[in-house]
């Protein structure tokens, strides 16, 4: 699914959409549980994975992890697309590792509100759904280099954690009940 399939109604005058962004390591579930998530919110779908210049995807399907440096266009073409759809009245919800603080506040920059929602995922489960992806340019080597930089959300952050093993239905139904 892509933006425009899941294209949000503008919401109650006066309201603020919701802009979250659904985060964690390679293969916690970020789109799936993404595109269900927009879809009950009537919010548009950002894929993050999308955004990325080919330079990092070429990079990363070599095995090399992206290093802080090249993450920032990446996040900025997110953090862009995010504001245009909240300044548009558009609820979002975009798919986004946002491992590190640092990450998260730059998505921030651009629209202040965003909620992340953290799919929280141990290492191993992470490894074997990233394996058992088809198509995709992570390779599963990749996965214990996420963990190593991983700074899960602080309690002062606007973040929900979930856990990640549970299916989509529930996560989605956790996300919408936290409001």
């Amino acid at each position: 699914m892509d933006e425009e399939a899941a294209q949000a109604p503008a919401g109650v005058p006066g309201s603020v959409p919701p802009a979250i962004v659904v985060m964690g390591v390679a293969g916690c579930g970020k789109s799936a549980v993404g595109i269900a998530l927009a879809a009950a919110l009537g919010a548009i779908f950002i894929e993050g994975d999308r955004l990325h210049p080919p330079e990092n995807v070429a990079r990363m399907a070599s095995g090399e992890p992206l290093t802080d440096q090249l993450r920032e266009g990446w996040l900025d073409a997110i953090g862009r697309r995010i504001a245009a759809s909240v300044g548009k009245g558009q609820g979002v919800v975009a798919a986004c590792s946002a491992l590190k603080r640092g990450y998260r506040e730059r998505l921030r920059g651009f629209c202040p509100d965003i909620v992340f929602l953290y799919l929280e995922i141990d290492p191993a489960t992470a490894r074997e759904r990233v394996a058992g992806r088809k198509g995709h340019f992570m390779p599963a080597s990749l996965v214990d280099s996420q963990f190593a930089i991983l700074e899960p959300p602080g309690t002062d952050e606007r973040a929900l954690t979930i856990d990640a093993t549970r299916p989509v239905a529930d996560a989605v139904a956790d996300a919408t009940a936290a409001g």
